[in-house]
């Protein structure tokens, strides 16, 4: 029975994501408490060497196929360089603290980092922190709080949602304020290729000069709404054109720049980054469907502007959190933060909840639903629990057991299933629902004390 636990550890750790060496506390799930004192893969007397756990076979490896917001169909995935992937995030606004529908954006592209990693790419995952913004300003004149020290304060709390929720760092975590040299220089290039104008200290992008302005979203400028985090100014040349540097205003941040002291406007950022880091094109740009318009829509003109080889492979979008089939939103005053959740359930369980929805479609909120998922969450961590503590006994006298053909079927389904689904953009529904028979045969061997090796040929999941 020690090879469940190396085999269907791996696998849960690639969608709830709970890396088990912190399993050694009291885990409150809805109002349960349970003691998992679980040995951690380093301290385990588990004999690894003893055990077969290869990386990704040639023979279980499928094709990765990611939904393409920018095509509206299914694309097998092909990194632009053989082995490397370079991902880009929109990060959070860091002004309050964030609620549910960040969290979704934020597992969603965390359970992608990891099965990545799994299929053995190298992967640079960018994710960004916006530090500079009218939002933080105008809470922070509330608060009576410098800007930037509100946002640092912001971001902190964001890592520890971060870290509740069981999401892996990314690979580089740049922020607004750090990066005006390269802001100020991609503005320059868009100026100098006759794709934006000066207007008193102020630098607006012009829309009518990037032909293929709608290409991501399906909008046409028509239908542009003046006022939709575009400011309403009738200077600009056209209502839809959208400002790349704001000229300071009393009592705002502010850095200098060859067209007078200000900041730069909320697209401009994404695009500045994520060229520094993963250079004008890369493979995968993210973020909730919110952002398909104006904001990545912006970053497409801008980053074209800048560079015409510039281009995006995959454009990917998760669904929102609804309550009652309306977008969950601070604008809207109807969202809870992430805080709220996880003082009434555990964060594997809202981690749960989250996956158990295909990541593209809306999911709705609601105590029932996180209430379900509690009750699965603590069904695998229970489980995994029981089998280890069951095997501690005698190791030695587990290891020497066979593995009877029906655990076979069991183990090769798991794993067939799982890739299957991880492989057809990322159906983590699919792919926790390839759990249910393995967990169920562990527990009906735990409960009728037979013992047996199960699972020897897993893949690993990191």
């Amino acid at each position: 029975m020690g090879m469940i636990l190396k085999c269907s550890k791996p696998l849960l750790v690639s969608i709830l994501s709970a890396p088990f060496s912190r399993l050694n506390c009291v885990i409150n799930l809805q109002n349960r408490q349970f003691c998992l004192s679980v040995r951690t893969h380093r301290n385990s007397e588990i004999k690894s060497s003893r055990i077969r756990c290869c990386s990704v076979s040639s023979q279980q490896k499928s094709e990765l196929w990611l939904y393409n917001t920018m095509s509206r169909e299914k694309e097998k995935f092909k990194p632009r360089v053989p082995g490397k992937v370079g991902i880009y995030v929109c990060g959070v606004t860091a002004y309050d603290l964030s609620h549910i529908g960040h969290a979704r954006v934020y597992v969603t592209f965390d359970v992608l980092f990891r099965y990545l990693r799994h299929l053995e790419y190298e992967v640079c995952y960018v994710r960004n922190f916006t530090d500079v913004d009218d939002k933080i300003i105008a809470r922070a004149n509330e608060l009576g709080e410098e800007p930037l020290s509100l946002s640092r304060r912001y971001c902190e709390e964001f890592h520890t949602d971060m870290e509740f929720l069981h999401c892996l760092p990314p690979s580089v975590e740049p922020r607004v304020s750090d990066h005006m040299p390269q802001i100020i220089d991609m503005i320059n290039k868009i100026l100098e290729n006759g794709c934006a104008y000066r207007i008193d200290g102020d630098v607006y992008f012009s829309v009518d000069k990037f032909p293929a302005y709608g290409k991501l979203s399906g909008r046409k400028l028509e239908d542009n709404r003046a006022g939709e985090r575009v400011a309403v100014d009738s200077r600009k040349k056209n209502s839809a054109d959208f400002a790349l540097w704001k000229a300071a205003k009393q009592g705002e941040p502010f850095w200098e720049s060859p067209w007078g002291p200000g900041r730069p406007g909320w697209h401009i950022e994404c695009s500045a980054m994520s060229a520094a880091y993963l250079g004008y094109s890369f493979d995968i740009h993210g973020g909730g469907m919110d952002l398909v318009f104006p904001h990545h829509e912006n970053e497409i003109a801008q980053s074209c502007s800048a560079c015409k080889h510039s281009n995006v492979s995959y454009w990917m979008h998760n669904g929102f959190v609804t309550v009652d089939s309306e977008k969950m939103s601070k604008s809207l005053g109807n969202f809870f933060t992430i805080r709220q959740v996880i003082d009434l359930y555990h964060s594997l369980a809202l981690r749960f909840f989250l996956l158990g929805t295909d990541y593209r479609s809306p999911v709705n909120f609601s105590n029932v639903r996180l209430e379900h998922a509690s009750d699965r969450a603590f069904y695998i961590y229970q489980t995994l629990h029981d089998c280890e503590a069951f095997i501690s006994q005698d190791d030695a006298t587990i290891e020497k057991g066979s593995i009877p053909p029906h655990i076979q079927t069991i183990n090769n389904k798991l794993h067939q299933d799982f890739v299957e689904s991880m492989s057809d953009d990322i159906n983590t529904p699919d792919a926790l629902a390839a759990l249910s028979d393995p967990l169920k045969t562990i527990n009906d061997l735990l409960h009728t004390s037979k013992v047996f090796i199960l699972f020897p040929d897993c893949n690993h999941i990191s």
